[in-house]
């Protein structure tokens, strides 16, 4: 994808969309249903009923920029839940347009010490 700032939010719309909705339709959801400012610069991902097709909405600087993916055999591992919206890291994002299930990818576990010596 392109190369995003670190203090990039993505944001998922679980649930399926409407993928008839482009650029309008899309920010209006942002706004509406998600209470999110469509304006932030901020990723904001949704999905179809099928899980074939994804929609990136995003403010670049002067407009709106609209970045699609359709599968053409597979389907996305969309997170289920009863929340509208889950925030996701940009790497987490990029796991799922890979095709990972981001409940069951995880990290390392993460190592603390108190002390060398």
């Amino acid at each position: 994808m392109i190369g995003l700032p670190t203090h990039t939010r993505v944001y998922l719309a679980l649930g399926a969309t409407d993928m008839r909705k482009e650029i309008n339709g899309l920010s209006v959801l942002v706004e509406a249903q998600l209470a999110l400012d469509a304006f932030s610069g901020h990723l904001f991902v949704f999905c179809n009923r099928r899980r074939t097709t994804l929609k990136i909405l995003f403010w670049d600087r002067n407009g709106f920029a609209l970045y699609q993916k359709r599968l053409e055999r597979d389907r996305f591992h969309w997170p289920q839940s009863r929340e509208e919206v889950m925030e996701v890291t940009t790497r987490e994002l990029s796991f799922l347009l890979e095709g990972l299930d981001l409940k069951s990818v995880r990290p390392h576990r993460e190592l603390r010490y108190a002390t060398l010596i």
